[in-house]
Order: C-alpha cells, then sequence, then structure tokens
C-alpha cells in the first residue's frame, strides 16, 4: 500500500540541519522503491516554497528534480478533493489544519491511502470514516 508523503517530510530529508532529518533519511531510504511514495501538488508547492525560503531556489529545484527522477507521483487536485477539504475544515473548528492539510486528508481519503511519511500532529488529530473513527498511520 502506498505512502503520502507530507511536506515536513520531505523538507527532513533535504534539510541536514532539520532535527528530524535522521529519521526522516533513515525511513525515506528504507522505504523507497519498496512502498510506493507519493504526494500532492499542494505539498509539492508548499515544500517548494519552505525550501527555497529556508535553504535558496537551487535547494527546491533539487527537490523537484528529485521527485522527477525518482518516478514520484504527485497528485492533482480534484473539484470533489477541494469541496472535501472545506468540509474537513469545518468539521473540526477548534484545529488550525492549513489548506494543504485539509487537502491532503480528502486525497488521502478518495486514494484510499492510510499511510503519511510526517512529523505533523494534524494527522495524529485527523478522523476519518464512519463516525469518524479511522485514524491515518504516521510514519515514521
Amino acid at each position: 500500500m502506498a505512502i503520502m508523503v507530507d511536506t515536513g517530510a520531505w523538507y527532513a530529508v533535504c534539510d541536514i540541519s532539520d532535527r528530524n532529518h535522521e529519521r526522516a533519511r533513515n525511513f525515506y531510504e528504507k522505504v523507497a522503491g519498496e512502498v510506493p511514495l507519493l504526494t500532492t501538488v499542494a505539498i509539492l508547492v508548499e515544500t517548494w516554497a519552505l525550501l527555497a525560503a529556508c535553504l535558496g531556489r537551487h535547494a527546491a529545484q533539487a527537490f523537484w528534480q528529485m521527485l522527477r527522477e525518482t518516478g514520484t507521483p504527485v497528485v492533482a487536485l480534484e473539484q470533489p478533493d477541494l469541496e472535501a477539504a472545506w468540509q474537513i475544515m469545518h468539521a473540526f473548528p477548534d484545529q488550525d489544519f492549513s489548506f494543504t492539510d485539509c487537502t491532503t486528508f480528502a486525497v488521502m481519503e478518495r486514494l484510499r491511502i492510510d499511510r503519511v511519511f510526517t512529523f505533523d500532529r494534524h494527522f495524529l488529530v485527523y478522523r476519518y470514516g464512519p463516525g469518524r473513527k479511522s485514524a491515518f498511520i504516521c510514519e515514521p
């Protein structure tokens, strides 16, 4: 089964000074090629912006090139994902889920992906499915 890769995980893989770099790099090297990894357009945009702001444009370009070279699928957001994300935002008014969080939750539900490579606590909080009783499996 595929694993969604979130912004914080991509960033930690790329930035050797990130506090999660070693864990992220080890996990990425363990699963890459063994388990299908994918990400979304929103995560790509968010990661690109974060890398460019913190490490420079070259790092952001290297990240995008790595996605291209590894053939990592970048899932486009569809109109139903945007509507589902809107509903998610309103179903959790006490949480500060970002646009990227909400759209990622929606895409994961649509694609029936329950594993996510992330360091974002929001993936631990979010619940989905009947009665909102299901939770994502957060890696590492």
